[in-house]
């Protein structure tokens, strides 16, 4: 069975950081490319990162370069999200997602992922 599993988020105030995580199982990671999302209440859903599957390079929306970090450790079947100076506009579920296509730009979209995680909810207060 093919499961993401995210974890790592809360209620953080604006400036904090936060680290999430998804562990995968059921496929190779290391054959995907992997990618985080987010969904606001009233928005569209977002695409943040994504990590090509040969790890050398990633890819960030304007709205997070430079202050989100995105990592992977195939061997633990597991990708990474670190989030500095986050903003109350950060409040969203975030969800990891993996694809086994060749990644073409534009990176963030949904189409380009085919396994999606349930999420986990971050919460930046003012």
């Amino acid at each position: 069975e093919i499961q993401l599993v995210e974890s790592g988020g809360g209620l953080v105030q604006a400036g904090g950081s936060l680290r999430l995580s998804c562990a995968t199982s059921g496929f190779n990671l290391g054959d995907h490319n992997a990618a985080w999302f987010r969904h606001a209440p009233g928005k569209e859903r977002e695409g943040v990162a994504m990590n090509l599957k040969s790890g050398l390079r990633s890819f960030y929306a304007d709205s997070v370069e430079g202050r989100f970090t995105m990592t992977r450790d195939d061997f633990r079947s597991t990708v990474y999200l670190e989030m500095n100076n986050l903003t109350p506009e950060g409040t969203a579920v975030y969800i990891c997602a993996a694809g086994w296509g060749p990644a073409v730009p534009p990176f963030l979209v949904p189409s380009q992922y085919t396994y999606w995680g349930r999420g986990t909810q971050v919460t930046v207060s003012s």
